[in-house]
């Protein structure tokens, strides 16, 4: 009984906490935000990431932070600290949701719920690597989602990480692009063209693992039987 009080307060706040983000979410400035963070010195990219966990797991749209990072910190340093601080944010959610609510989830599911559960938990780090690669689901409420799964945290973490890295740095490198020509840099057209590029890549990324998962459901599919043959 105690332990169920302290997970409906739990929820109770973070419900609360989410509503208060989403109200004020529209005071999400991105040139305060570069302000408020470059000017915190050799501290500025662990605020960075804690700011970006924090948004992930208050439902607050990760892109503006994600060009953020690359205006602030250029497409190297600035692709590693959002990939850093999604996944950060992501692992923090999935906890959430765990403990929240996981078993309570899984006691009751029944029907579709149960067969999509079951569906996800059998596909395992493979899922988290699709849903990551080709944003199907929103990817604030998809990391709470995957939490009420049993999918165990380390293939999660893991496949969030390495599968995200192309959509962070095709989205570092275009608030990078943004920021050089507002300063009217002299590589601004290569720049343009390599952001271009990058998103053209991503968004090509469904159709290319699409394509292969036909490939492998089709390697996977037993061979008919001919007649005559042994």
């Amino acid at each position: 009984m105690h332990r169920t009080l302290l997970r409906a307060l739990g929820a109770l706040l973070l419900v609360g906490a989410v509503a208060t983000a989403l109200l004020y979410r529209d005071r999400l400035d991105l040139a305060a935000l570069e302000a408020w963070v470059s000017g915190a010195g050799a501290a500025a990219p662990l605020i960075f990431i804690g700011l970006y966990a924090l948004a992930t797991v208050l439902f607050l749209p990760g892109a503006v932070l994600t060009l953020a990072g690359g205006a602030l910190f250029g497409p190297l340093w600035g692709t590693l600290y959002n990939l850093i601080g999604a996944t950060l944010g992501a692992s923090l959610a999935f906890l959430i949701a765990r403990h929240l609510a996981g078993d309570w989830v899984q006691a009751r599911a029944k029907g579709l719920l149960a067969r999509l559960i079951q569906g996800v938990e059998a596909e395992g780090w493979r899922f988290v690597a699709f849903t990551r690669l080709v944003p199907l689901f929103p990817f604030n409420l998809l990391n709470y989602a995957l939490g009420l799964t049993r999918i165990r945290l380390l293939p999660y973490l893991l496949a969030t990480l390495v599968f995200m890295l192309p959509g962070a740095l095709a989205y570092t490198y275009l608030g990078f692009a943004g920021r050089e020509a507002m300063a009217g840099s002299e590589g601004l057209i290569r720049n343009g063209l390599i952001a271009l590029a990058l998103l053209a890549a991503v968004a090509f990324l469904p159709r290319l693992i699409a394509r292969l998962r036909q490939r492998q459901a089709g390697a996977d599919r037993p061979r008919e039987s001919h007649p005559g043959s042994v």
